[in-house]
């Protein structure tokens, strides 16, 4: 029996980078690799492509749609793909989801436009995702910004509307704080028991598994995927002590990548990451980012250490 989109987004899923020349074209064939290397990874069930790790927001949309298309190619056939949408026009996100979903997108995941950080009616975030609704016909995921991310992170009431929507059967739930990954799971839960919850912060992937998860797409797993897998593993079996383990090993790259300041710097230092591994040989972030600094780079590389793969 075939399984549903639902059903097929349960446990690790991988959000991929996108490599770049050293003069800021997507470099193709380091993005085949890539896809592929960590697409076969056992125990990666998708991939998250065109995501914030994805650079999605400096992309163009040839670009994303390639990233589709070379994700479809290049990972096994079973692996479920899903694409971020992001635009600050809900006119050219409509569009840009309709034309992603007809390159080979199992799924969209709507990501809040970065300029409602500074303030929004909640109108405006109901007519964004409606219009991306009405443009597309694949399963839609929600996404629930961090709670350091302003008004990006949507309140009980806003998010409960959102939920109700019986096209969006999914979210990646990326609050980066307990109280409030449990506040909404719990909330969701009650709107829509069927609709699946992605604990995706990657600094406290075992707490959220702890309260409970159907999985996760997160960019962790484009760099060290069998750790994160077996975190995942452990935590379905419900042998904690197992997970504490792997979670001890993640724990110091998780916040190496993504905690210390200066904020937003998570796709630099993934990619740094993956070219201290030698799977990527230009660790370049499209501008206004830089690539990483010593001093992160030092941090990354005793993380890496500490994970026991450098």
């Amino acid at each position: 029996m075939t399984q549903t989109f639902g059903a097929r987004l349960r446990g690790i899923h991988a959000a991929t980078i996108v490599p770049m020349t050293a003069d800021f074209a997507v470099d193709e064939a380091q993005l085949s690799a890539h896809l592929a290397a960590v697409a076969c990874t056992p125990g990666i069930n998708g991939l998250l492509v065109n995501g914030h790790a994805g650079e999605n927001f400096v992309l163009s949309l040839v670009e994303k749609l390639r990233v589709v298309e070379l994700a479809r190619r290049h990972a096994p056939e079973d692996c479920l793909i899903v694409s971020g949408v992001n635009h600050e026009s809900s006119l050219e996100a409509a569009r840009e989801a309709a034309a992603l979903e007809r390159a080979g997108a199992d799924g969209l995941l709507v990501f809040p436009p970065n300029s409602w950080a500074l303030g929004h009616a909640n109108d405006c975030v109901i007519e964004h995702h409606r219009r991306i609704r009405d443009a597309t016909a694949a399963p839609l995921m929600l996404y629930a910004a961090p709670v350091g991310a302003g008004a990006m992170a949507y309140v009980p009431s806003l998010l409960e509307r959102l939920v109700v929507d019986p096209r969006f059967v999914a979210i990646k739930e990326g609050s980066w704080e307990v109280a409030t990954y449990e506040q909404n799971s719990r909330l969701i839960r009650r709107l829509r028991p069927d609709f699946v919850v992605l604990g995706s912060g990657d600094e406290h992937l075992l707490t959220s598994y702890l309260v409970g998860s159907a999985g996760s797409q997160v960019s962790l797993a484009c760099v060290v995927p069998e750790l994160v897998v077996s975190l995942w593993d452990a935590a379905e079996a419900g042998d904690w002590p197992r997970a504490r383990a792997a979670h001890e090993k993640l724990y110091p790259l998780a916040v190496a990548i993504y905690r210390n300041a200066p904020g937003g710097r998570a796709t630099a230092r993934l990619k740094a990451c993956l070219k201290l591994l030698g799977r990527l040989s230009c660790d370049a972030v499209r501008p206004p980012q830089p690539s990483a600094t010593p001093n992160e780079l030092r941090a990354l590389e005793q993380a890496l250490r500490i994970t026991g793969v450098l």
